[in-house]
């Protein structure tokens, strides 16, 4: 996708110097744009810890270089320096299921390494491949997504289909084209209108200062709105369609997602609006059943609730909006359960979100 006109991807190797990894750094969107060095997996665990880096995918694809830099120091101090690096990057952030997969697979691939050489050309094959095969598996999420916003358009005679989103499953959220906004930017290809409702999404604001950037850059009507104004919308008969991401969906078709995708999933339930999440399927997690009471939910710093972040004048400054007398808790992620999700949107097609909707899709997991 695009800013100021030029394609980026949302982390790569520096083409000039294979020690550094390089990202952008979110954190200082929409009013700034800078690309953070990564130079050693220490920095690639702060980029995943501190929102650097945000998104299952990305999370994971970050996590893939940063073993690919413990790999470039291990050829001084030792292969231990490369466990020790998984470790940590797997306790990093504890929801997104991304993460541990892409360690996993990694450090399956390093059993075959000789040799200290053999183990920085692996984990740098492997961190490629990951990046690679999300875009293709995204891009998938687009062309089967955008049958469901055909369908509409065609059914309102060509206007525009209004689409409410929360949090950011777009390309900042992956290597490039998004999860949930996939289908946003292949119906844009194929000139389909379409309008965005994107929820600010507190405490980070990741609708506004993420997924509002993005869509602008690329030139797609929307308009942002405050978390809690989704269900007047669905009451009023202004949204046509609910698509989000997802952080990890169980077998069974439960979702994690951000908080606040539950109320806006029990809205969309009590007005008769579908209900999609745009999934790749590296965030499936084929071990857990109910999800309600078993996806960990990342509790994060009660200061992202405390302040808010914005740009005064020149400068990108923090405020406090509660007062130092009253406590704040934070809890990142919530479970929307699959009854309320009407179909989950993968690289291979849309399911109903049912363990036998995925196995449909992913006949190869039956037996797990």
């Amino acid at each position: 996708m695009n800013i100021d006109g030029q394609h980026y991807q949302t982390i790569w190797l520096k083409p000039d110097d294979s020690s550094v990894v390089q990202t952008i750094d979110q954190r200082i969107l929409p009013h700034r744009f800078k690309i953070m060095d990564l130079r050693s997996w220490r920095e690639g665990e702060f980029a995943i810890r501190d929102m650097v880096v945000r998104g299952a995918p990305l999370i994971g694809a970050t996590a893939a270089w940063s073993l690919y830099l413990a790999a470039r120091e291990a050829e001084t101090h030792g292969a231990g320096v490369i466990t020790h690096a998984a470790e940590r990057l797997v306790a990093a952030r504890p929801t997104a299921v991304n993460l541990r997969w892409a360690v996993e697979r990694v450090m399956q691939a390093l059993a075959t390494a000789k040799d200290p050489a053999a183990r920085v050309e692996i984990t740098r094959r492997e961190a490629e491949a990951i990046c690679a095969e999300d875009i293709e598996i995204c891009r998938g999420i687009g062309e089967h997504g955008v049958t469901l916003i055909d369908a509409l358009s065609q059914r309102k005679n060509g206007e525009p289909v209004n689409i409410l989103t929360h949090c950011n499953a777009g390309w900042l959220a992956t290597i490039d084209w998004g999860t949930a906004t996939a289908p946003f930017y292949v119906a844009q290809e194929r000139g389909i209108p379409i309008h965005v409702w994107v929820d600010e999404t507190r405490p980070r604001n990741q609708g506004s200062q993420l997924t509002a950037f993005e869509l602008a850059e690329q030139g797609i009507p929307h308009t942002v709105i405050v978390d809690n104004a989704g269900g007047h919308l669905m009451q009023q008969g202004l949204v046509d369609l609910l698509l989000t991401g997802t952080d990890r969906t169980t077998r069974t078709g439960d979702v994690a997602n951000k908080i606040g995708t539950y109320l806006k999933a029990l809205a969309a339930r009590d007005n008769g609006i579908p209900f999609y999440v745009g999934l790749p399927s590296t965030t499936i997690d084929w071990d857990t059943g109910d999800g309600v009471g078993n996806i960990p939910i990342e509790e994060r710093a009660p200061d992202e609730v405390i302040f808010v972040q914005g740009l005064d004048g020149d400068e990108i400054r923090q405020v406090r909006t509660i007062t130092e007398a009253s406590p704040a808790k934070n809890y990142a992620f919530d479970v929307t359960p699959a009854r309320l999700v009407t179909g989950l949107i993968t690289e291979r097609g849309i399911c109903p979100a049912s363990e036998a909707g995925l196995t449909s899709l992913f006949p190869e997991r039956e037996s797990r």
